[in-house]
């Protein structure tokens, strides 16, 4: 049985709702706490460097430099994730005398993304792949169980996203969207001390309410693999 959870908390509502709507269930029902940890307010911060000019643990926004599309270095998940993740469980090696064995929820699907710990205190475990579940056998782990489905936690901001992401976010979650379209106006010409030009968080490097997120087929593109395929087209 895990000691805690630990949720790393970027701010008030800066992930949808639906993902603290998830971790207040899982409170309740977790036999082992969830302990939240959080360094401030990411959204804040970006619109506070946009004012005054100060450092930013900033996303990895798309910039329209001299003609070319290129995407600042990230900064976000370094002071906003692994940071107060690691101060926790510091804390708790220094009050229990024990290592850390943290378990990291990657499923099969996303086996390159394991790493090694590069903190002597904390030791990393992948219970997921060790069982060798994916993503979709996680999913149907939780209906199996009657249990409700689990939402992506993903800042409603993040440049990461795809478009099938901000498509459904626009349909289906219109408060988030609202939110993204107005930061996305907020950091054109931001962190005036490190850009040389506009920020977006699109990577069309337009603003987020111009993006078309139709797909080729939604454009009218024909589709010619809706049919059987005998598989000897070469193809």
């Amino acid at each position: 049985m895990p000691h805690s959870a630990v949720f790393a908390h970027v701010g008030d509502e800066n992930e949808p709702d639906s993902v603290y709507r998830q971790l207040d269930w899982l409170e309740k029902n977790l036999p082992f706490p969830i302990v939240r940890v959080s360094v401030g307010n990411l959204v804040e911060q970006i619109r506070g460097a946009n004012v005054n000019g100060n450092r930013c643990s900033n996303p990895p926004f798309f910039v329209w430099v001299d003609g070319e599309e290129t995407m600042i270095r990230r900064k976000c998940t370094h002071d906003f994730k692994i940071v107060p993740l690691r101060r926790y469980a510091r804390k708790l090696n220094k009050e229990t005398d024990r290592p850390i064995v943290k378990w990291i929820g990657i499923s099969l699907d996303e086996v390159y993304r394991m790493k090694e710990s590069d903190v002597g205190y904390i030791t990393h475990r992948h219970p997921l792949i060790e069982l060798k579940m994916s993503r979709h056998d996680c999913v149907r782990w939780l209906e199996k169980r009657g249990f409700p489905k689990a939402p992506k936690s993903a800042c409603w901001f993040c440049p990461y996203s795809s478009d099938t992401r901000w498509a459904e976010m626009k349909r289906e979650d219109p408060k988030s969207w609202d939110r993204a379209v107005k930061l996305d106006k907020d950091i054109r010409n931001c962190l005036p001390n490190v850009l040389r030009g506009e920020a977006f968080i699109h990577r069309s490097c337009k603003p987020l309410s111009e993006v078309d997120f139709s797909t080729e087929e939604e454009r009218g593109q024909l589709n010619m693999f809706n049919n059987d395929c005998s598989g000897t087209c070469g193809v």
